[in-house]
């Protein structure tokens, strides 16, 4: 397979990392900066999402509405997010409209105004949102298993930040925050679809000549506490989190952490799904996942149930993650390594996809991890693999968080001693 992926670094330290997909009408392209909520103190938690918001008000360019409306009066999109360790900004488009969206995204990374009156208005937007993901349960319980994985630490805070602290943050705050995090040796602009690599180069040169060089300063080593954090809510269901240690991209375990998982929890035909909902009917919604970040990361099981069947449904779950620390038959393990590579092969399909692949390799592994090497790593994984990640995560502390009517769900001392 020809591989079309390039790199480029600029003089000012801004990475580039393109794949030419000829056969595609369309192209995707973002920039992806190194700031997300666990490069915030605790007094600016949130400021990476009020930045990023405060963004699409108004450049030295564009206004808000221009900025909302130049993209897609040629049919293209324009979209951003912030997590916890990143903020990207990217946009869609036909092929031709290539230099529109190039200049859109540099616009702005590099120029927002954040204009007072606009940042009063988006304020009471935030707080909006913020109140919005509280009502929220399934938003809630996300954030309260983040925090008792990672008590007191940046990891732990959530994405959006607290409502006090969105009310009193001034704008010096965020132009300070935007000026330390938003340089070139922080961000990486991925572009996937229709183009020339060196046409892209012209573009980019062109349109980024205001980015600050340097880096900003690391973020402070996280550290998996696990544990118990609950919150009784008169709602119709309880939401569960169960969790443990998780691992790094870089580990040489994450593509053995990743089938597991799937084995696990990973699909209707995974054994939590099967036990759990089909034979036993204790809950709707079951399922494993791992969230990796740059220096640590967790394993979860989510499940909402009703109050009755909450006592039930812990020990049930319990059992099956004792059950793959000592066993995975051929079929399941086939079966799960088919459902990894098809979804590592069907997302490469899409430009924007592919665009956000390629942006995360580069910042974590410093380049392109080609389509085949992962492939290997995924088939290269068999069932001692299995065993030996499933006993290396599940030996971690547990960490639970219960939301809802909780009254039925197991005490956290006896939960743990299942895992002695």
């Amino acid at each position: 397979m020809t591989n079309t992926v390039r790199i480029t670094t600029l003089d000012n330290g801004l990475r580039i990392i393109t794949d030419e997909m000829n056969r595609v009408e369309t192209a995707s392209v973002g920039v992806w900066i190194e700031a997300g909520s666990r490069y915030e103190t605790p007094a600016m938690n949130g400021v990476s999402h009020m930045l990023e918001h405060m963004t699409f008000k108004g450049t030295k360019k564009r206004s808000a509405q221009s900025i909302a409306e130049e993209v897609e009066n040629v049919g293209g999109h324009l979209n951003a997010y912030t997590s916890r360790e990143n903020t990207a900004y990217f946009a869609k488009i036909l092929k031709e409209d290539l230099g529109l969206a190039i200049d859109v995204v540099a616009d702005l990374v590099q120029n927002a105004i954040l204009d007072p009156e606009e940042l009063e208005r988006e304020r009471g937007v935030i707080l909006q949102e913020i109140h919005q993901a509280q009502d929220t349960p399934d938003d809630v319980i996300f954030d309260l298993f983040q925090e008792a994985c990672f008590r007191k630490q940046a990891l732990g805070h959530t994405v959006l930040g607290p409502a006090d602290g969105i009310r009193d943050m001034a704008r010096s705050d965020i132009v300070d925050y935007m000026h330390d995090h938003y340089l070139a040796h922080n961000m990486v602009l991925s572009a996937a679809g229709n183009f020339e690599h060196d046409h892209l180069l012209d573009l980019v040169n062109t349109n980024f000549p205001n980015t600050k060089q340097g880096k900003a300063d690391n973020f402070a080593a996280a550290q998996y506490m696990g544990g118990d954090i609950r919150e009784s809510r008169d709602i119709e269901q309880v939401h569960l989190m169960l969790g443990f240690e998780g691992l790094t991209y870089t580990d040489d375990d994450f593509y053995a952490a990743s089938v597991m998982s799937m084995i696990l929890g990973g699909g209707m035909s995974s054994r939590l799904f099967q036990e759990v909902r089909e034979k036993r009917g204790l809950v709707y919604s079951i399922y494993s996942f791992l969230s990796a970040y740059d220096d640590t990361g967790v394993f979860g099981i989510y499940a909402g149930t009703s109050e009755k069947e909450a006592q039930e449904l812990i020990p049930v779950v319990c059992d099956e993650i004792g059950k793959i620390c000592h066993g995975t038959t051929d079929q399941e393990l086939h079966r799960a390594k088919t459902q990894l590579k098809a979804s590592v092969l069907m997302s490469l399909e899409s430009t924007s996809s592919r665009a956000e692949h390629l942006a995360r390799q580069l910042m974590v592994f410093g380049r392109e991890i080609p389509t085949e090497e992962t492939v290997a790593q995924i088939e290269a994984i068999d069932a001692a693999a299995i065993n030996r990640v499933a006993k290396r995560i599940f030996a971690s502390t547990p960490t639970l968080a219960a939301l809802g009517p909780i009254g039925a769900v197991e005490d956290y001392d006896r939960l743990k001693n299942r895992f002695s």
